[in-house]
């Protein structure tokens, strides 16, 4: 069988320890004879499995004692309505970055006033918005950090003057965080940290039970009140209801990878500019393509591309192409078009050098 490079942008590649780790537990979870799929969540050995995968989020990101982490189910999509219902009061900031930002700031608008500081769907959001003003009175400002269908990235921690949200679905763990900067982050885990199934939410104690007296949903339902599967909160293991129990054992096996054999996330965030970097100076010096993004915004986790100008008749034989030589995923997409490679933690420089190898080869053959 030839060899396949997966740069899917989600669900996405995962370190082959984790899967076969996951494999060896639908077997047989913790020598108990009963497979992972099987097993009471409330046995000690899958306690211990929650317990351990708090920690390592703590250990990766140096998440303070203030916060709490919480693994949850809906998918980034759901927090979409969930962090409204519990942090507006009367107004909230949006920047509107990609179509997941505005999908976003779409469910803020049902609990009440939401503005959108700045917006870059005028260029296909092919950039970040630099000049803004952040609303003092809103509740908080949210942003969503990486663009998997654009390929921009916001790459530092932002000093906000309000609370500030961020939806890390597509680069959480790629890069040092300063949670600290941050009220909550959330996003779901099939980018870098686990398969589709779980959602992280890390967010600061202080901030439950903001909703206090509002006119609508009050109180808020169980399963939405972040307080529910809050750990001090709770006074559990943060499982007020059955949770998704396969995904959070893969994304205990990656983070252990990540840590141990990696070196954590600062040794990570190392490899993936090489390996962002290697794409980009091919895309970039390749006559037969051209970049999307503004190079000063481009995102390390997805790289998008289109065949330039006088080679555009050329898109579906470069697919043909690239499929021949085992490239996977790296259909744009669909409202963008073109190409695009996602190039998350378990992506390895050696995939990534196959695939400049494969556009090199078919620059070769058609110019």
């Amino acid at each position: 069988m030839k060899k396949v490079h997966n740069f899917n942008a989600g669900p996405c590649v995962l370190p082959k320890e984790a899967v076969e780790s996951t494999i060896a537990a639908i077997r047989d979870f913790d020598n108990t004879g009963i497979g992972l799929l099987e097993i009471s969540h409330r046995t000690p050995g899958w306690e211990r499995v929650m317990e351990e995968t708090r920690q390592l989020w703590r250990d990766l990101l140096n998440i303070p004692a203030d916060y709490e982490v919480l693994f949850l189910g809906g998918g980034a999509s759901t927090q979409f309505m969930t962090v409204p219902a519990n942090l507006m009061e009367k107004k909230a900031a949006y920047l509107q970055t990609g179509v997941w930002a505005k999908k976003a700031a779409k469910e803020a608008k049902l609990f009440g006033e939401t503005v959108i500081v700045a917006s870059s769907e005028d260029k296909t959001y092919s950039y970040i918005p630099k000049d803004y003003t952040i609303p003092t009175d809103a509740d908080y400002f949210h942003i969503t950090t990486n663009n998997t269908i654009y390929g921009t990235e916001i790459r530092h921690d932002m000093d906000c003057p309000i609370m500030l949200v961020a939806d890390m679905s597509s680069d959480i763990m790629s890069r040092p965080v300063d949670v600290t900067k941050y009220g909550l982050i959330y996003g779901g885990a099939q980018k870098n940290v686990g398969p589709a199934g779980v959602t992280f939410v890390i967010v600061r104690k202080d901030i439950l039970g903001k909703i206090q007296d509002r006119k609508y949903m009050n109180p808020l339902p169980t399963m939405v009140d972040y307080r529910t599967h809050a750990v001090e909160e709770a006074r559990n293991i943060s499982m007020f209801n059955t949770p998704p129990v396969l995904p959070i054992f893969t994304m205990h096996e990656t983070l252990k990878w990540l840590k141990e054999t990696i070196g954590g996330v600062e040794e990570m965030n190392k490899i993936n500019v090489k390996k962002s970097n290697l794409l980009y100076e091919e895309i970039d010096r390749n006559c037969m393509f051209v970049g999307t993004a503004a190079k000063e915004d481009r995102s390390i986790m997805n790289h998008c591309w289109v065949m330039a100008e006088g080679y555009q008749d050329k898109q579906d034989a470069f697919m043909a192409f690239a499929k021949e030589r085992g490239m996977v995923g790296i259909k744009g997409h669909r409202s963008v078009g073109g190409f695009r490679a996602s190039l998350y933690n378990a992506c390895s420089y050696e995939d990534v050098e196959a695939l400049v190898a494969c556009m090199q080869e078919f620059e070769k053959a058609n110019k």
